[in-house]
């Protein structure tokens, strides 16, 4: 019983004020220093948006025999940017469904696959590795899943003891926990916001296979004096113009529904070069002068 509780200190330590407060000054590799808010971007907003519609439209085709009766419902000028490649489909398969395979998407969309395992650090549980290719600097490697909270919403029942919630720059907060009290309300949020087949968001990040390969953000441990940050936060707002058949991929989903916002998103970019087998580490302090 002991040792699970100092596990968990260690785990929840970070988010504690108190404790940031007497230690934040103590190890200063751990800390991320940004000039100003305009400097916390490592790369552009635009970067960002084509990265991840990358990814998606690549999860989107290796996924139609799906995704075809979704098309259905959707109007006719989004079902005719795919007219060709049903067709295409439906004879190379034959009416068959084939196995969806998100990380083989990523390989051939991103050049590289991460995955959940035990870290390197004793005292962090899991964390997340390069476990196939190689991620250049700059790349989206990684997202922040979960329910996300403005500064005046209810949260404070889902943050007892929860190591997962994650403070944005202009005090917006996003849940990644997938265990709990904060698991039953992003089910309930993403079901809210779902007509019929048609999904906003993504739920599958709440289990061990996730549709969506990047949501393994909330596992990335925090670097130390011995292991240097690799990669780092960077908040993104997605725009209308996001296109609708793949917003079922998003891990977020906003905690409110009646006041219209564009859903922000935390995705995380690389530092350097990350090589396969290395774990990922970044900064939970971000100070901004």
């Amino acid at each position: 019983m002991l040792r699970r509780l100092l596990s968990g200190w260690k785990r929840y330590k970070y988010r504690l004020v108190p404790w940031i407060a007497l230690n934040v000054g103590k190890n200063p590799r751990t800390i991320r220093f940004v000039p100003e808010t305009s400097l916390d971007k490592v790369i552009s907003d635009s970067a960002i948006e084509a990265s991840l519609l990358k990814l998606f439209r690549a999860l989107f085709r290796s996924d139609l025999s799906n995704q075809a009766e979704f098309l259905k419902m959707l109007p006719e000028s989004i079902q005719s940017k795919y007219k060709n490649l049903l067709t295409h489909f439906h004879k190379e398969t034959e009416g068959n469904r084939m196995d969806f395979n998100p990380d083989g998407a990523m390989l051939e969309t991103f050049g590289f696959i991460i995955r959940r395992a035990i870290s390197s650090l004793s005292f962090a549980g899991r964390g997340v590795f390069v476990t196939t290719g190689r991620v250049p600097k700059g790349t989206v490697v990684c997202m922040y899943p979960g329910t996300v909270y403005q500064q005046y919403e209810p949260i404070l029942f889902q943050s007892i003891c929860n190591p997962f919630i994650f403070r944005c720059v202009d005090g917006m907060l996003i849940d990644g926990n997938d265990k709990g009290i904060s698991k039953v309300i992003y089910r309930s949020c993403s079901g809210r916001d779902r007509l019929g087949p048609y999904k906003t968001s993504d739920v599958t990040w709440l289990t061990e296979t996730p549709v969506n390969p990047l949501a393994l953000g909330q596992y990335v441990n925090n670097c130390s004096n011995e292991k240097e940050a690799n990669v780092c936060y960077q908040e993104f707002d997605v725009p209308t113009t996001f296109p609708v058949e793949f917003r079922q991929y998003f891990p977020n989903v906003n905690y409110r529904h009646d006041v219209e916002r564009l859903l922000r998103c935390v995705v995380l970019v690389t530092l350097r070069d990350i090589e396969m087998g290395e774990e990922l580490f970044s900064n939970y302090y971000t100070i901004i002068k």
